[in-house]
C-alpha cells in the first residue's frame, strides 16, 4: 500500500510546523454545519467545514490517530494520506471524502495564515475581486428539512403567487440571480414511487416559472432545482416545457448514478442542465464532463474532496467549455472557502447561498459588515480564508448534545 505520510525532512525552519490537534463542532443552522479546527504548534489554527450531516465529525476525529505531527502546509499530500489511510472505510467516496474536504479547507486556512497569504493565492491565481452569489430561496414555508428529511408544507405554500412574492423580496435585497425548488408534493400524485410527471404537475410547474418571470423579468438570472426526482421522459418533457423562460439552468432532474441517462436529458433540450453536487472526487465527474452530460457543473467543494479537487474538476470543465457553479449550503466558513475558489478558477460562474432564513448567519464570524453585499462577496485579502469564528455565536448555536470547540 502506498504511504503518503510525511517522509521529507528538508524544509526551512519557519515552515517546519506540525498539527497538534483536530477538533469538530456541529452548528445547528438551517442544516447541521460541520465545522473543523486544525491546531498547529506555531499558534495558528485553521478553520474549515465539511458538508452537512451525521457521521462526519466522527470521521474527522478518527484522522487524529495519524495526522497529529504532520506538516499542515502539505495540504494535498495530507488529503491523499486520509484517502489512503481510510481506504478500508470507503475512503475513495462518500463520507470519508466529505470529512477530508473540510479538513483540506482548514489546512488551506492554516497554511495561508502561516505563510501570510490568502487562500486564493495559494490556489494559484486571482481572476476576480468579488464573487457573484445566487440566492437559493423558497416560496413561503414551501420546503423545510427536519433531521435530514424533506418536510413538505400545505399545497397553498406552493402557489405561483407565493413564488413570485418571494422572488420580488429577494431581488429587492440586491440579488441578481435566484434559484427555487421545483419539486412539489403534487409530483407524487397519483404514484409516489415511479418518478413520472402528469400533465397536471407539468402545468403547475409552468405556471410557477411563468409567475416568477412575470414578476422579476428576464434581466434576473433564474434557476430551478428538482432534486433528482424524475424519469428521463418526464425530465425531458419538463425541460421542453420551460425552454421559453430562458432559465439559467434546471438542476438535478434525474437520479445521479446513470451518466448515459443524464447525457440523454441534457442533449434533448435548449434549457441548460446543471448537476454534480453529490459526486465524489474528480473521477466521478470526469465522464459527465467529457461526454457533455451537463451544461453547468455543480460540485460541492465541502463534499467532493476540497478546493484542490474542485479545481481539478474545473480544469476538466474548462477543457470542454463548461462553466462551474459550486453547490453550497454552508455556514460562512464553507462559503468563504468557495469564494477563494471562485477567485482562483477562470470558468467559475456563480456561488450558491442557501441560508437566507438564518438571520444570524453572519454572526458566526467576526466581520463587522455582512459578507454578502448586493449579491456579491468580496474576495478577502487577509491571510487564509480571511475570516475568524465568533466562538460565542458558535457556542450559542451548537447542536444540542454535541461537543463544542
Amino acid at each position: 500500500m502506498r504511504d503518503f505520510s510525511g517522509q521529507t525532512t528538508n524544509r526551512a525552519s519557519d515552515r517546519d510546523v506540525a498539527i497538534t490537534d483536530i477538533r469538530t463542532c456541529v452548528v445547528e443552522g438551517n442544516f447541521e454545519w460541520n465545522l473543523i479546527e486544525v491546531e498547529t504548534d506555531v499558534g495558528v489554527t485553521g478553520i474549515g467545514e465539511s458538508y452537512r450531516g451525521g457521521g462526519v465529525p466522527e470521521l474527522v476525529e478518527y484522522t487524529k490517530r495519524f495526522l497529529v505531527g504532520e506538516n499542515p502546509l502539505d495540504v494535498e499530500r495530507i488529503v491523499r494520506y486520509v484517502f489512503q489511510e481510510m481506504s478500508g472505510h470507503g475512503g475513495t467516496t462518500g463520507k470519508v471524502v466529505t470529512a477530508a474536504s473540510g479538513l483540506e479547507i482548514a489546512l488551506w486556512d492554516a497554511a495561508g495564515k502561516i505563510l501570510g497569504l490568502p487562500v486564493y493565492q495559494l490556489l494559484g491565481s486571482k481572476y476576480r475581486d468579488e464573487v457573484r452569489v445566487y440566492c437559493d430561496c423558497h416560496a413561503g414555508e414551501a420546503y423545510a428539512v427536519e433531521d435530514g428529511a424533506t418536510a413538505y408544507a400545505d399545497a397553498a405554500a406552493y402557489s405561483p403567487e407565493a413564488y413570485a412574492a418571494e422572488a420580488a423580496r429577494v431581488t429587492d435585497m440586491g440579488f441578481t440571480a435566484l434559484k427555487f425548488d421545483l419539486d412539489l408534493p403534487a409530483d407524487n400524485d397519483p404514484d409516489p414511487f415511479n418518478g413520472r410527471l402528469t400533465n397536471a404537475a407539468l402545468g403547475e410547474k409552468r405556471r410557477i416559472v411563468e409567475a416568477v418571470r412575470e414578476e422579476i423579468g428576464y434581466e434576473i438570472d433564474l434557476a430551478f432545482d428538482c432534486h433528482w426526482d424524475y424519469t428521463v421522459e418526464s425530465a425531458k418533457r419538463l425541460a421542453y416545457e420551460l425552454e421559453e423562460f430562458k432559465l439559467m439552468w434546471l438542476e438535478d432532474l434525474i437520479p445521479p448514478e446513470n451518466m448515459d441517462a443524464q447525457k440523454e436529458v441534457t442533449g434533448a433540450t435548449r434549457t441548460p442542465i446543471a448537476t454534480g453536487e453529490n459526486r465524489f472526487r474528480v473521477f466521478e465527474l470526469t465522464d459527465l464532463i467529457y461526454d457533455h452530460g451537463v451544461d453547468i457543473v455543480t460540485p460541492d467543494p465541502t463534499t467532493v474532496g476540497g478546493l484542490a479537487e474542485t479545481m481539478r474538476i474545473a480544469d476538466r470543465a474548462e477543457e470542454n467549455y463548461i462553466p462551474m457553479s459550486p453547490h453550497n449550503v454552508c455556514s460562512p466558513v464553507g462559503t468563504m472557502a468557495c469564494v477563494h475558489l471562485g477567485a482562483a478558477v477562470p470558468n467559475f460562474d456563480l456561488l450558491e447561498f442557501h441560508a437566507l432564513e438564518v438571520d444570524w448567519w453572519d454572526d458566526l464570524v467576526t466581520a463587522q459588515d455582512p459578507l454578502i453585499q448586493n449579491g456579491y462577496i468580496e474576495v478577502p485579502e487577509a491571510p487564509g480564508l480571511g475570516i475568524e469564528l465568533d466562538y460565542d455565536a458558535v457556542e450559542e448555536h451548537r447542536l444540542e448534545g454535541t461537543e463544542g470547540f
